[in-house]
Parts: C-alpha cells; structure tokens; sequence
C-alpha cells in the first residue's frame, strides 16, 4: 500500500498540473493520461405493463450492460503496450499476470489528494490506437487505449484499502 502510494506520488511530481488522475493496473502505476471516459454503469431492464394500472409501468432489472473505459492522450509505461500486445497477438494467458487485470483510476484534487476511486476488476484491452510519432518525445506515448469492464467498484477518497 504504502509502496503504491509512494509510486503514485513520484509520478504526480513529475506530471504537468493539467493531469488530474493516475490510472493503476493491478495496483501499479501505468501511465497518466489527460483524458478518462470513465465507464457508463447501466442496467438492462423489463417494462411489464399490469393490466388496470394505467398511472405507471413495472421495471425489472436484468443484467448490466457492457462498458468501456476509455484512456486518451496519455503516456504510459511499456507494461501498459506489453499488455496491449500480448492480447493482440492472441496469448490470453501470461504466467502470474493473466489478461484480465484490475483496474484502479484515482481523481485528485487540486493539491492532488484523492477524492475518488474507481475499481474496475476483469478490464482488458479491446483498443489501441497509436500516437504521433515526434522525436523530440522519450517516452511511449498512448493516444486511446480501451479497455472492456468487469465488476466496477467507486469508492470516495483513495479507497485502496
């Protein structure tokens, strides 16, 4: 925990004070991105109409729907491309990782203290799109990078624990 809160820190001092956010995959730093497409929790449903009730109709819930979430314009560590490309190439099964991984995106304040977490378990990477490709960058730059939800858990404030 407080390994992960150390990584967290490093990486923010060296963001740029646009960067709000820090994305985790199975509790390590991945990347910072300026853009996060959190994903859309919604519920299928059933309307039943009951014969002689005129004033309303009965929802039923059913399964959740599928969602994404969505990372963009970020630059990531090569761990976040490996992955990437490991399940491109069609390996599903890397030892002691596996390809789906949990997920932990943290929203921070202005003085950069968490404010609120979101967990998402089973995301795997469904989309990559690649960056410009510039020269004076020493870094592995992401463009978009989507990746399909499992479970998703939001907690307020850090809520690693």
């Amino acid at each position: 925990m407080t390994d992960a809160l150390s990584m967290i820190s490093r990486v923010l001092t060296n963001a740029a004070p646009t960067f709000r956010f820090v994305v985790l995959v199975n509790a390590a730093p991945y990347g910072i991105f300026t853009e996060c497409d959190l994903p859309v929790v919604e519920w299928e449903t059933q309307v039943i109409k009951e014969g002689g009730l005129n004033t309303r109709v009965h929802h039923l819930l059913g399964r959740r729907k599928e969602t994404k979430l969505t990372l963009k314009n970020g630059v990531g560590t090569s761990a976040f491309i490996a992955w990437y490309l490991t399940t491109m190439a069609g390996v599903f099964t890397v030892p002691g990782l596996g390809l789906r991984r949990s997920v932990t995106v943290i929203l921070l304040n202005s003085l950069k203290i968490p404010v609120m977490t979101w967990h998402i378990e089973d995301a795997m990477p469904t989309k990559w799109m690649g960056p410009q490709l510039k020269t004076n960058e020493n870094s592995v730059a992401v463009q978009t990078l989507e990746l399909a939800c499992g479970e998703i858990t939001i907690v307020p404030g850090l809520g690693l624990g």
